[in-house]
């Protein structure tokens, strides 16, 4: 069985329903957006955000779900749905997940309203059902992730960032919308219970990090035709591998590290060589050493659930988070 639906086990009814709540939540009057959502919906991913979701509320709960769990998985999955639209536009990305995006086969204008579209049905899902204290926890997440992103932009052009601003960025940019869910079903079937909802919280946050950390280490390990990747070097995204190398290596082999990444990002050979370097000065050894550190504190906030099978899925999804091979 994969890992994956090992984890889904406990939650296999909640996750089938949801599939159908969730297409009834893209419905639209239009042709051409049904036409559009089916697409998205039949090259869905693995759904890990929905699965953090329904996990969490039932280990809260002791085993239910409620109508606002389903709604605040709808939510958090129309809102990521909508960042993965506009991303694919933003980076002139022609496939995701080995399929067209939409702006390959639909063109950039006709994305970016698809976007505009799922995020604001994510939106109104929750208005219409005065779901306003999971609305509050999607808006604050939509937010970070604008500023993540952007705080990176602004950071990539000067490559003069440091470890704590590298933290800020991943936190905002992709550990924000872990917590999200995880608050999100915390906060579905216990909305009066503050401590438990920033517990969870925390734990999607710590989750978040140790992803994002795994996604920097695949630029230096080798792909499926056993070459090394170094996309994230020649987008000249500074990741935690090369940030650290940066702050321990010599001035002269800082300056070297530097001049390759920004002049010459494009030459397969120059990049080659700051893998390698990245690789025998430590870089990823000190990237697997806080990822590790970020699972274990997660693994640290749920341990004081009672036994459940679903403590353990969740369990099994940050060992999964820190062991995925893509």
């Amino acid at each position: 069985m994969k890992m994956t639906e090992k984890i889904k086990e406990p939650i296999a009814f909640e996750m089938e329903l949801f599939e159908k709540k969730f297409q009834l939540a893209m419905s639209s009057k239009v042709a051409l957006l049904n036409r559009i959502t089916h697409y998205i919906v039949n090259r869905k991913g693995k759904q890990m955000r929905p699965m953090f979701v329904f996990l969490t509320a039932k280990m809260i709960s002791g085993g239910t779900v409620n109508d606002r769990t389903y709604r605040g998985a709808s939510v958090i999955e129309l809102i990521h749905t909508a960042t993965l639209v506009h991303d694919d536009v933003v980076d002139d990305s022609n496939k995701r997940r080995g399929f067209f995006s939409l702006n390959a086969l639909w063109k950039n204008k006709i994305a970016v309203l698809v976007g505009d579209y799922l995020l604001s049905k994510g939106l109104l899902l929750s208005i219409d059902n005065n779901d306003f204290d999971l609305l509050k926890i999607i808006s604050v997440a939509v937010r970070e992730m604008s500023e993540g992103e952007l705080l990176q932009i602004e950071k990539a052009r000067r490559l003069d960032i440091t470890e704590e601003v590298y933290y800020e960025i991943i936190r905002q940019k992709t550990a924000t919308l872990i917590a999200a869910c995880c608050s999100l079903g915390a906060c579905a079937v216990a909305p009066d219970d503050k401590e438990v909802i920033e517990r969870m919280r925390k734990f999607g946050e710590l989750i978040g990090m140790a992803f994002q950390i795994k996604d920097d280490l695949f630029d230096y390990t080798e792909d499926a035709i056993g070459k090394p990747t170094g996309i994230d070097i020649k987008e000249q995204k500074m990741t935690l591998p090369l940030i650290y190398t940066l702050n321990t290596c010599t001035l002269k082999e800082k300056n070297w590290l530097i001049n390759s990444v920004k002049n010459h990002n494009k030459d397969k050979k120059r990049v080659k060589e700051v893998i390698s370097f990245v690789k025998n000065h430590g870089g990823l050894i000190y990237a697997e050493q806080k990822m590790l550190e970020y699972q274990q504190e997660a693994l640290n906030i749920i341990q004081k659930f009672p036994s459940s099978p679903y403590k353990e899925s969740l369990k099994l999804m940050i060992n999964y988070v820190i062991e995925r091979n893509i």
